[in-house]
């Protein structure tokens, strides 16, 4: 996952220090001093107390990640980026152009995950993958006509500045 942009909850830090304070409060600290001591307010020094007397050590623990869990899993991941990397067409699309919609598509197909459309790019950032548009061409365009106009024609064309 892509975190360099979006600052992301340290857990392990939050329950060591949670763990720090249990081990102030056996110590006999009082909670303003355990506040003062690890950089918190009062009040979260007074949950972790209650906690602290209410369970041990154990009321400290801390609840796990927050947030809903993700619909996808890493193995998940990696087959869908697997389909993805096989392109449009190998999925039944005429062409090779990858929109949202058609990925979400293919999501639903290779993994039965089903998220819509328009929530496809937060998957896809976590991917590390980016929005891309393709460069516009014309299918005709020859590079050397092109080339040998540009040298010979168009400077017949262009304005020369009045002297």
């Amino acid at each position: 996952m892509n975190t360099s942009t979006t600052k992301r909850r340290d857990f392990k830090s939050l329950k060591q220090r949670r763990m720090k304070a249990a081990k102030l409060f056996e110590e006999g600290c009082s909670q303003a001093e355990v506040a003062r001591q690890l950089g918190v307010s009062r009040e979260t020094s007074r949950r972790w107390h209650e906690a602290w007397e209410q369970n041990g050590r154990q009321g400290l623990k801390g609840a796990g990640r927050a947030g809903r869990k993700p619909k996808l899993q890493p193995e998940e991941v990696k087959v869908f980026t697997q389909a993805l990397k096989r392109g449009p067409e190998a999925h039944g699309y005429s062409t090779s152009l990858w929109t949202l919609e058609r990925m979400a598509d293919v999501l639903k197909t290779v993994v039965h995950v089903d998220y819509h459309p328009r929530h496809m790019w937060r998957v896809l950032r976590q991917m590390g993958w980016s929005c891309q548009r393709p460069q516009t061409r014309a299918r005709e365009c020859n590079d050397k006509t092109v080339k040998n106009w540009v040298r010979s024609e168009w400077p017949r064309i262009k304005k020369k500045p009045a002297d």
